[in-house]
């Protein structure tokens, strides 16, 4: 490391690289119990988001600060279609924890 320089241990990303990683909010009954309990949102994300992405991400579209990202990959469940026999799609969750004080109202129209 040299002298006078400082790196910061999260990475810039381009805006549209951080508009496009959080898909959409997942909206179920263990969310909102996770919301309620630990401060935590549940977000649908691209398959190759990473955790400093994710929460680049959402700093910007929701302007909180984020604690800490914790990533789960959902496996696509079996489904027959007749008779033939289908897969859906593997998804990535993310669990979004917020610093103390901070709130995200997905209801709020601006």
């Amino acid at each position: 490391m040299t002298a006078g320089k400082k790196y910061s241990a999260v990475k810039k990303y381009s805006a549209e690289r951080r508009m496009n990683v959080v898909l959409a909010p997942v909206v179920s009954e263990k969310s909102t119990f996770v919301a309620d309990k630990n401060r935590q949102y549940v977000f649908r994300v691209a398959d190759n988001a990473t955790k400093p992405e994710i929460k680049a991400a959402v700093e910007l579209m929701f302007k909180t600060k984020v604690d800490g990202v914790t990533v789960s990959n959902v496996k696509g469940k079996e489904r027959r279609f007749g008779r033939m026999l289908g897969r859906r799609r593997n998804w990535k969750k993310a669990y979004v924890r917020l610093a103390e004080g901070q709130e995200i109202n997905f209801a709020a129209t601006e």
